[in-house]
């Protein structure tokens, strides 16, 4: 089996990333076969409330954390990056390197994110939703699930994605649709139970023109991927979502199969986007 591109991975330069090494991933990902890999950085213009205690807490960034566990993210290093990705590309000439960004909630901070996107080029540029408003403040979704239903929190959630789709351009792919998926209370998630909010989400997605991305952190359940193809959806991407360099390329002949068994096949190049066959 041919790997695909692994389009969603941070390194060092990423401010959740701390043991995260360009160079390091590099040489995983040659060493597993993958064709190319894109270090699509965190770049984040947001603020928010973030749990400093339970299963969800993080010491290093609560350690960071405002009053009212406000966390704001360091400034992206945009230079010190682009300069990595030049190291990179001299050391490993059989590994195609893209650069990238992942982008926060780009519909809310659009102005800030051009003034970044200006200073590139970035090949591959993913769109994120990571937070919600919530009480007055942006918290992530399993950071709310505790004291709001968790149901109405993923509408939510997927009413929010239909916005960042339908409100700017800049970017190319949107990232795990199933963000809010990945602490689901109670177990099994079942995507049946939010099918109609699902597929307006990926008509959406599909109408603007963008891919959607499989990301194998926790694997896109297949259901949904079928709704993608049902929507007029034409291209995916792979995302391994990786913050550490053993995890980059994690779980994509899984991924790879079912892709390929809903109807989507390899570009021209092994760093391409797959489309519909």
């Amino acid at each position: 089996m041919t790997l695909p591109v692994d389009s969603h991975v941070h390194s060092e330069w990423s401010w959740d990333a701390p043991l995260g090494s360009m160079e390091r991933t590099c040489a995983r990902a040659v060493e597993i076969g993958l064709p190319a890999v894109a270090f699509t950085e965190h770049l984040d213009h947001s603020s928010w409330r973030i749990a400093t205690e339970g299963p969800y807490a993080d010491e290093r960034i609560s350690a960071l954390a405002g009053p009212e566990k406000i966390f704001t993210p360091p400034p992206f290093d945009v230079r010190g990056y682009l300069e990595s990705i030049e190291r990179c590309r001299d050391r490993f000439p059989e590994l195609r390197i893209l650069s990238g960004l992942e982008m926060g909630q780009p519909h809310w901070n659009a102005e800030t994110f051009a003034a970044i996107l200006a200073a590139g080029p970035f090949d591959r540029v993913l769109g994120s939703l990571h937070c919600l408003r919530d009480g007055g403040v942006l918290a992530e979704p399993w950071e709310i699930f505790p004291y709001r239903d968790p149901a109405s929190v993923l509408r939510e959630y997927l009413a929010e994605v239909v916005r960042l789709v339908s409100a700017t351009d800049n970017f190319a792919v949107l990232a795990h649709i199933d963000y809010a998926v990945r602490f689901w209370p109670g177990g099994d998630f079942d995507p049946a139970a939010f099918e109609d909010e699902f597929r307006e989400a990926l008509r959406a997605t599909a109408r603007s023109g963008r891919a959607l991305e499989i990301n194998t952190r926790l694997p896109l359940h297949a259901t949904i991927l079928g709704w993608w193809r049902d929507a007029g959806g034409d291209a995916v991407t792979f995302g391994s979502d990786a913050h550490l360099p053993e995890a980059v390329g994690h779980g994509f002949r899984d991924a790879v199969a079912m892709a390929e068994a809903y109807g989507f096949r390899p570009g021209r190049h092994p760093h391409d986007i797959w489309g519909r066959a």
